[in-house]
């Protein structure tokens, strides 16, 4: 679904060039759930931002469902955004004056797909997410789990190859984080959907099917789930970070 080699990028600052990706390489399989774990300066938002095609790499590959995103020109790039990607941001990114059905539907009107079968598609996610009764009120009127859960609903409506998830944690309670990791575990069974999240929450980390740890521009280390406990997993997830911080040279 997702692959990436040897990924590289430096940012230039006057006249010094700060090397922030520096040999990435991961996979992400289609229907999995894997979140991107790193202290802040780890690399691990610029490797969100290289993937989604708003930044380029320096070198390396990555390929979404066998496409080589690095020799796409503008235009294909913004069909990849809009077509086979789909977002959710810590912020929300709802819009004000849209009702949460409308706010589900914008990919498809943005991007002239309107049609009866995406209208169902957007009541079907609705459904899937638990935000039916909700769907005619605006931003404003609903928490900020609901708010998320839209946003999940609204990377989905494209039938995205891949969602790509920036903190969606980030700014919620525990309670509305484990309706936002609840919504996303539904997409995965439901829908079928492939994750890739970035995070620094251990508790939001621990849902997901494997964790890929960054640290100073390289993968650190990859944790995998598998049939573990969640609680279990999480201490796992601790005990790695807790382990990183004391192979730190600044600790």
């Amino acid at each position: 679904m997702l692959t990436v080699e040897n990924l590289r990028k430096s940012y230039q600052v006057g006249k010094t060039s700060y090397e922030v990706l520096k040999g990435v390489s991961l996979n992400v399989k289609k229907g999995e759930f894997v979140a991107v774990m790193g202290p802040s300066g780890s690399g691990k938002t610029t490797l969100l931002n290289c993937i989604s095609c708003y930044i380029s790499a320096d070198s390396g590959s990555i390929r979404l469902g066998g496409t080589e995103l690095a020799q796409l020109g503008e235009d294909a790039l913004a069909e990849v955004r809009n077509k086979k990607l789909g977002f959710v941001f810590q912020d929300f990114l709802l819009l004000d004056g849209l009702t949460v059905r409308q706010n589900i539907l914008l990919p498809s009107i943005i991007g002239g797909v309107m049609t009866d079968l995406v209208e169902s598609r957007a009541d079907q996610l609705c459904d899937v997410f638990g935000i039916s009764a909700i769907r005619d009120k605006y931003p404003a009127e609903i928490s900020g789990g609901e708010k998320q859960r839209t946003a999940v609903a609204r990377a989905l409506i494209n039938h995205p190859l891949l969602i790509l998830a920036d903190e969606p944690t980030g700014n919620l309670d525990s309670k509305s984080t484990r309706a936002v990791i609840a919504s996303f575990q539904q997409a995965q069974t439901a829908l079928e959907a492939t994750i890739f999240m970035v995070t620094h929450d251990s508790f939001a980390a621990s849902f997901c099917d494997r964790v890929v740890i960054i640290r100073d521009g390289v993968v650190w280390r990859a944790l995998e789930k598998g049939t573990e406990e969640r609680e279990k997993f999480q201490d796992h997830l601790l005990d790695a970070t807790r382990e990183m911080g004391r192979e730190s040279p600044f600790s």
